[in-house]
C-alpha cells in the first residue's frame, strides 16, 4: 500500500509542471539600455504567443521607470542597474513602452 501511495505521489509531483506553466516554452530575451533619456534600441521585436523578458539597462545618472500600459507593466530602474520586465505571451501587433519620468523616452515592441 506505501508503495502505491508513493508511485501516486510522484506521478502527480511529475505533472506540477504542466499544470502551472512550469513547463511553458522559455521566453523570448531581449534587451535595451536607456542612455541619454532615450531607450537604444527604440523598437525591439520579438516573438507572437511566446512569453518575453526584456533586460532594461538604465545608463543615466537618473532613476527611470519602465512602463507600458497595452503591455500591462512598470518597473522602476535605479542609475546604472538593471532590471527585467516580463511580458505575458502576446499577439501580433506594436505595443509601446515609455519612461514615465520622462516622457519624451519612447520605443516600441514589435510583435510578429
Amino acid at each position: 500500500m506505501k508503495k502505491v501511495a508513493l508511485l501516486v505521489l510522484l506521478g502527480a509531483a511529475a505533472l506540477l509542471p504542466i499544470k502551472y506553466g512550469v513547463a511553458q516554452e522559455r521566453a523570448a530575451a531581449l534587451a535595451i539600455t536607456v542612455k541619454d533619456h532615450r531607450f537604444e534600441p527604440a523598437e525591439l521585436r520579438a516573438p507572437a504567443n511566446r512569453p518575453i523578458s526584456i533586460s532594461v539597462k538604465n545608463a543615466d545618472s537618473a532613476p527611470i521607470e519602465f512602463e507600458s500600459v497595452s503591455l500591462r507593466v512598470e518597473k522602476v530602474i535605479a542609475p546604472g542597474t538593471s532590471g527585467t520586465v516580463n511580458v505575458r505571451p502576446l499577439a501580433p501587433g506594436r505595443y509601446e513602452f515609455f519612461d514615465d519620468f520622462h516622457q519624451q523616452t519612447r520605443g516600441t515592441l514589435v510583435v510578429q
